[in-house]
């Protein structure tokens, strides 16, 4: 695959990012592959919150739109073409 086809398919569902991880074009994809990661990971994150009573569905909820909005930023940035950090999620780094 080329990099643009890595960077958007890392985006698409987990199956996609495994894909974009084994078979993508890995090294030039770094910066999306670990957006998505990271963003695929804290959505797990705030669904275990969420089992917290009261509070945790409140905090799952918020963190539900912010990953929803990062995943729409990161895909779009793919798209495009462009590395810009997704907004407080982009500055981790999971992948060296």
């Amino acid at each position: 695959m080329t990099k643009k086809t890595t960077d958007i398919v890392a985006y698409i569902t987990l199956i996609g990012l495994i894909i974009a991880l084994v078979a993508g074009d890995r090294e030039n994809s770094k910066f999306h592959i670990n957006q998505a990661l990271v963003i695929w990971l804290a959505g797990i994150i705030f669904g275990i919150v969420a089992v917290i009573p009261y509070v945790g569905a409140i905090i799952a909820a918020i963190g539900s739109i912010l990953c929803f909005v990062c995943w729409i930023l990161g895909l779009v940035g793919a798209i495009q073409g462009t590395e810009k950090p997704v907004p407080l999620l982009g500055k981790i780094k999971l992948l060296k």
